[in-house]
């Protein structure tokens, strides 16, 4: 049983390594995540932790996803939007399962725990972007997301090369 929990801020930084073998998995894997290869555990670590005054601040959540025997499997994170006009919406960002966990549905479980995380923080509203045709594109049209746009050559995968990105939102609260 895979175990899906978010990580404190005080627990962060024992996480960061773990995480960043996980981003850096991703991005070896040709995932488009915001990163160019070269790309390894090193420069991956060096993005989780600066990340770290985000999270501290509640900016930023991550969950993990973790085996039965406790290793770190998949994650995600939600960025809560800080203007004082959008603090009804956060977005999705780096929602990642390690090459060799995927098939299981823990993409879908991350998902799931981050959309439940969004209410309870107030966030009724997600947003996020995905390479347009991928697995992680039918995994939003097949949960309940809704695509509102796609752009031409609006990211790059790891090697460079443009690719499409598929824009969604859920709206998971009703708006007052």
């Amino acid at each position: 049983m895979h175990t899906v929990t978010r990580i404190s801020a005080q627990e962060f930084a024992a996480c960061v390594e773990e995480l960043a073998a996980l981003l850096a998995d991703a991005v070896d894997g040709g995932a488009s995540v915001g990163f160019l290869k070269p790309f390894g555990p090193a420069q991956a670590a060096a993005w989780w932790r600066e990340q770290a005054a985000a999270v501290a601040e509640g900016g930023m959540a991550v969950w993990a996803c973790r085996d039965p025997d406790g290793s770190l499997a998949g994650t995600v994170s939600l960025v809560m939007a800080r203007k004082p006009n959008s603090r009804h919406r956060a977005e999705l960002v780096k929602l990642l399962v390690h090459r060799q966990a995927r098939g299981r549905g823990l993409s879908r479980l991350l998902l799931a725990a981050a959309e439940e995380g969004a209410v309870a923080s107030g966030a009724g509203l997600l947003v996020l972007d995905t390479e347009t045709g991928s697995t992680a594109e039918h995994l939003y049209l097949t949960g309940g997301w809704t695509r509102y746009g796609v752009v031409p050559a609006y990211a790059g995968a790891p090697d460079g090369t443009l690719l499409d990105c598929s824009f969604f939102y859920k709206r998971l609260t009703t708006p007052a």
